[in-house]
């Protein structure tokens, strides 16, 4: 069964809560009962091995979890109640109190997943609306048996549930989780040059973190990859997720997977770090798009003024409308220093990050930091309408600090707001999708480190030759027909850190008086100077890789001649302006060809006119 099969017949639990429960409060039955039989699944073939291994260890008087986590494999928990989902079905009278001893029976880190979703609340108020019973029955019913529904299928079943939930409630449902093949093109990013990661047989261990966890996908995903390729490979994952519900799910996965699920940890990210002093190999993070960050000001700036670069906001603070810088400078907090073996880690963003704020302001400088380190690696451009929550653009960033010499000093990006593909039903603001081929396009040009464009040929008669071509700078380009052309679009390209950076130079003009004469300062160290008139005062943008003394030569003073630099106001700043690099220009029509058009439709007008008179 798939898992759009299975979140529809766990739906169908929706019909029995209907007039007791609002379609907003489905998600507080639903997601636990869901939790609850995928646990009791899970547990139900070592379920009497664990019992007598309970009883015999409680007779020796010894402490019996660490023997009855052996039982169930090291699975990281268990159940001591000799009940089930199906067993409490044979006492209806009273199965409100044996379903709340049951999940007391689970061991602690399973059970705080029930308390996290207020579960026995739940539990009173559908006994209070006899409902109790009737759900119980309905879960008890459905297969979850790990054979039957693998942890990939449960995961999706999960993001479904919520998207769902999300909808109907007016959250949103980006908040909780990445779109798959988006998860799978930064994963495919993240590992790609690792061979000793990915090489079959190599008993490696590695860890993987991510700040805004969910329900746990990007986590789950980069696990599922590294074991396609090198099942002796160990990923060890860590997570912190602020909302509740969403923890919960990713702590039980983490359980079933086989995770110490002391890594996830709840919280915000922001303000109390959950991992502190802790560094990872690698790092993912979705984090949620344009939100304010004013709840967690205080201890943001507190941080960011007194420990500065020894905290983790030490290169500057975005402004209060978008935190989503703040995650980034999070995770460069937690790479794993270069000559331990460094760390990479990919970041989904929307487009303000790139170029908001001005030279000095915050934002410019989180820019010039990660510049200027040599940390970015590649900025790829996703189609718009890839996300449940919002059709804005957004950018996967990726950066390390242990770059191969043919990458040092250069920015990689990569436009890849062509690569979708329509999906057949929408979800949510969800319309568009990435496709395997896609996906493989994008990791094969981040891989080889190359340039590439999209070639189309026109014959001699405008008409398009063939398909659009991918021509990286390593091939040989198609050539044109005899008359015809070639119509380039760039897909990806690449530049020198320098070439993102520029200085904002302030011009000032003279203050005149009324009789036009240039006014002079009399104290001071402006004694004898020109005065500068506030309102002539403009700034000029010049590029790192210029002389700025022969920009102000060639681009200022012929047209002010008597302007001058204050060159104590100059400041450095960083924009990334990728859709200026890949923009190409369209040449409009001829007049010709617009006349020709504007009268075949007026004919057509003409036409359909005539046909109405008669």
């Amino acid at each position: 069964m798939n898992h759009q099969a299975l979140s529809s017949f766990i739906w169908s639990v929706a019909d029995l809560l209907r007039g007791d429960y609002r379609q907003s409060e489905y998600g507080k039955v639903i997601l636990p009962f869901t939790m609850l039989r995928r646990l009791d699944c899970v547990l139900e073939a070592t379920k009497p091995a664990v019992l007598a291994e309970l009883e015999a260890k409680t007779k020796a008087g010894l402490n019996p979890d660490p023997f009855l986590q052996r039982k169930t494999g090291n699975l990281g928990f268990y159940n001591t109640s000799p009940l089930d989902l199906v067993k409490l079905l044979g006492d209806q009278d009273h199965i409100r109190q044996n379903l709340y001893a049951y999940v007391q029976a689970f061991s602690p880190a399973a059970r705080d997943i029930f308390e996290r979703f207020d579960f026995y609340a739940q539990i009173e108020r559908l006994a209070k609306a006899n409902l109790l019973y009737l759900v119980t029955e309905k879960f008890a019913n459905i297969d979850l048996h790990p054979q039957v529904v693998d942890n990939a299928q449960m995961g999706l079943m999960f993001e479904e549930l919520i998207r769902k939930f999300a909808e109907i409630s007016n959250e949103t449902a980006g908040e909780h989780f990445t779109p798959r093949e988006v998860i799978r093109l930064m994963v495919n990013l993240l590992f790609i040059e690792d061979d000793d990661v990915l090489t079959p047989g190599n008993a490696v261990v590695r860890t993987i973190y991510d700040p805004t966890a969910g329900t746990g996908g990007m986590l789950s995903v980069a696990g599922e990859y590294l074991l396609e390729h090198n099942p002796q490979a160990r990923l060890t994952m860590f997570g912190q997720e602020l909302n509740d519900e969403s923890y919960a799910i990713c702590k039980a996965d983490m359980l079933i997977k086989g995770q110490d699920v002391g890594n996830i940890v709840a919280g915000n990210t922001l303000s109390d770090d959950g991992h502190n002093g802790r560094k990872f190999d690698y790092m993912l993070s979705n984090p949620p798009f344009g939100v304010e960050w004013k709840r967690v000001e205080k201890v943001v700036r507190q941080e960011h003024e007194q420990k500065g670069f020894d905290g983790r906001f030490g290169p500057g603070l975005p402004r209060v409308s978008d935190g989503s810088m703040l995650f980034l400078m999070h995770l460069l907090s937690k790479m794993r220093p270069a000559q331990d073996g460094g760390s990479r880690f990919g970041i989904v963003l929307n487009g303000s990050p790139l170029f908001t704020g001005g030279a000095g302001s915050g934002e410019s400088e989180i820019r010039r930091y990660v510049l200027e380190n040599d940390l970015v690696e590649a900025i790829i451009g996703l189609p718009t309408d890839m996300f449940y929550n919002t059709g804005i653009a957004t950018y996967v960033w990726i950066l390390s600090n242990r770059k191969t010499d043919d990458r040092k000093g250069l920015v990689q990006l990569i436009d890849a707001s062509s690569f979708w593909q329509k999906m057949r039903k929408s979800l949510g603001s969800k319309r568009k999708e990435m496709s395997d081929e896609h996906i493989a396009t994008v990791t094969r040009l981040f891989g080889g480190f190359t340039e590439a464009e999209y070639i189309t040929v026109f014959d001699a008669a405008g008409q398009q030759v063939g398909e659009p071509q991918l021509v990286t700078n390593t091939d040989t380009p198609p050539t044109a027909p005899e008359g015809g052309r070639l119509k380039r679009v760039p897909i990806a390209r690449i530049f020198n850190n320098e070439d993102f950076g520029y200085t904002t130079i302030t011009v000032e003009r003279p203050l005149k008086d009324e009789a036009g004469q240039v006014v002079l300062g009399v104290k001071g160290k402006q004694k004898g100077k020109p005065q500068a008139d506030s309102t002539l005062r403009d700034t000029e943008n010049v590029p790192l890789s210029e002389d700025i003394a022969a920009y102000f030569k060639r681009e200022v003073l012929p047209h002010a001649p008597d302007a001058w630099m204050d060159e104590e106001k100059s400041k450095v700043g960083y924009e990334i302006p990728v859709n200026r690099h890949f923009y190409v220009f369209e040449p409009p029509r001829s007049l010709h060809a617009i006349d020709e058009e504007l009268k075949t439709v007026s004919a057509n007008i003409m036409k359909m006119l005539e046909g109405l008179a008669e």
